[in-house]
């Protein structure tokens, strides 16, 4: 079993997640890429204290970025929106 620290990397606060946190009681985290819903949904239970009804990913590609000459992009990634059960929130959000 992973480290639940190594699988929820970190929050994602956007406009959107913003309204989506208080609509609709959904959060948005980046995670690790090898990980599961499973895993994701346990991580977060256990780290922020709270009960989970669903959780979505998405892998998301690096975009592509140019200096001078020079072509690069940057790593792929993972984003899950959890969705808490009504009533529950992470304090980690709150003032955000």
């Amino acid at each position: 079993m992973k480290n639940f620290y190594e699988v929820v990397r970190r929050p994602i606060i956007t406009e959107k997640s913003n309204i989506k946190k208080d609509e609709v009681n959904q959060v948005t985290l980046e995670v690790a890429r090898n990980t599961n819903k499973i895993e994701i949904k346990n991580a977060v239970q256990k780290l922020f204290n709270v009960k989970v009804l669903d959780v979505r990913t998405m892998n998301l590609k690096g975009k592509k970025k140019r200096v001078g000459k020079n072509m690069g992009k940057k790593p792929d990634w993972k984003k899950a929106v959890v969705t808490l059960t009504p009533g529950e929130k992470i304090e980690f959000f709150d003032g955000v």
